[in-house]
Formats: structure tokens, sequence, C-alpha cells
């Protein structure tokens, strides 16, 4: 069976963690949510790099992975290429904003991005950025705002918060956009946003289609993984949930996120 190791600054990560699992149950997953340092999108590019280096040894060290998902849009944006280079040997799949998918998709060439200030701020979205909106067809205009609090406002499962930011900074991005040319698709930029599903589509009016990146993330770890399609009897799932925070708190999601009974287990990190 093969093995593959996924981790987020927390619990986002769980909705990639959600889409592997799917399309690739017979697949052996360890998730760990570092919740104790979340969340990374408000913290430096060194430190999210010595962190997320931290974190490969240890998992490498505990179970030999096949291929590492780094479901974190920040630590895909400030760290993979670092992880690459470190770790040539073994495999790593990350996140990123889904800009391609959502500018093919707009109707009105006006799109909204949600993400953390981290992801934001990193030469790998600029660089993506600037070759969809000045070489993309058709052509599009990307509208950014920088989610403070609303991953961690997530992560504590804190739905008021989370309600309230969602309707602040969606509404930062409809303000955005020229008059007669509205927003029609949004990007959920950090990999804790699809669990806000239910408040930003409120936020944003039912004209807007989200667009999140768990599906493609699974797509490509298959690929790379070379594994055949599934077959007609699918096994049981299997996943092992480990954290540096709070074991209650990530059962409770994980039961309600995955539908998975799941116990997770403190990790030294």
């Amino acid at each position: 069976m093969k093995t593959v190791c996924v981790f987020d600054s927390g619990v986002g990560g769980l909705s990639v963690l959600r889409a592997l699992l799917a399309d690739m149950p017979e697949v052996r997953f360890i998730y760990l949510a570092d919740s104790a340092h979340a969340p990374y999108g408000e913290r430096g590019a060194d430190w999210v790099r010595q962190r997320s280096e931290r974190i490969v040894n240890r998992l490498r060290e505990s179970f030999a992975p096949d291929a590492i998902v780094v479901a974190c849009n920040t630590a895909t944006a400030l760290a993979i290429d670092h992880l690459r280079q470190a770790h040539h040997d073994l495999p790593f799949i990350g996140v990123e904003p889904a800009l391609k998918p959502a500018a093919l998709q707009s109707r009105t060439g006006q799109v909204g991005v949600m993400a953390t200030r981290g992801t934001l701020g990193s030469e790998r979205f600029a660089a993506l950025r600037q070759r969809l909106e000045h070489h993309g067809q058709p052509p599009v205009d990307f509208h950014c705002v920088a989610c403070d609090g609303l991953a961690d406002a997530i992560e504590r499962d804190d739905q008021a918060a989370i309600e309230t930011l969602c309707r602040r900074y969606v509404g930062d991005i409809m303000g955005m956009a020229p008059a007669g040319q509205p927003v029609d698709t949004l990007v959920l930029g950090c990999t804790h946003y699809p669990f806000a599903t239910e408040p930003l589509r409120a936020s944003a009016g039912p004209g807007v289609r989200l667009v999140e990146t768990g599906v493609p993330v699974a797509r490509r770890t298959r690929e790379v993984l070379r594994l055949t399609a599934l077959s007609p009897t699918r096994p049981a799932q299997s996943a092992t949930l480990l954290t540096t925070g709070q074991p209650a708190a990530l059962a409770h999601l994980a039961q309600r996120w995955l539908g998975l009974p799941l116990q997770p287990q403190t990790w030294a990190c």
C-alpha cells in the first residue's frame, strides 16, 4: 500500500484530504494538522520554510512516505521549492490558488481571490497572476484580498467570526470590480476556506462560482504515484490524523467535514 503524508498549518488541509480519500481510498494517508502554530499565512517566509522543513523531516523519519502533499497555500508558496531541492528523492504536491481554472470559467473576466497575506505576497503567486493577467486568454482581472483572521476563525470553528469575516472580505472584493462588470468567480486561495462555503455563498450571491483546489490536487497525486483507475470494489479508506494542537478539536472537525470517526493523536514536532 502506498503511503502519502499530508500537512497543513491546521485543519484547513482536511478539504484536500477529503478529495484525496475520495479519489484514492486504496492509499494510506497520514494527515498532520500543525494547529499549535496556525495560521502560517501571517508569518514570515523564513519561519514558514524552517517549519515546513522540520515537519517534512519528522514525517519522513516516522512514515517513509511515497509522496508528501503540502496542503497549505502559504507553505506551497513560500517553502515547496526549498523542500523539493532539499528532498529531491521525494515527490511533493502543492496547492495553489486556482487562478487559471477561475479565469477560464469567468464570464465577466472579473475574478476575486481570497487568500492569506503570505500567499498573496509570495513571488510564486505574483508570477502566476502576472502570467494570466497579461498573457492569458481570455483576459482577466484578479481582485485579491488578504483575509486576515479567517483561517484562524475556521480553525476555532467560530461561526460568528466566520460569517462576519466572510461578509467583510467578499464585500471588499465585490467593490473592486468596475461598474457593469461584476465579479462572478471567487477563488478560495486557502485550504481552510472551503469549510466556509455556506457563509461565502450567502455573502457573494447565487451567481458567483466558488473555485477550490482539492480535486486537482488529488488528480495530480494519483498521477505522481502512477496509480491506475479505481477498481469497481473500493477498499476501505485509511487515514491517520496527527495534530500539534488539541486532538478533540481535530476529531470534531474530521467528523463534521469528512464524516469519519477518527481519533487524532498528539504529535510533537
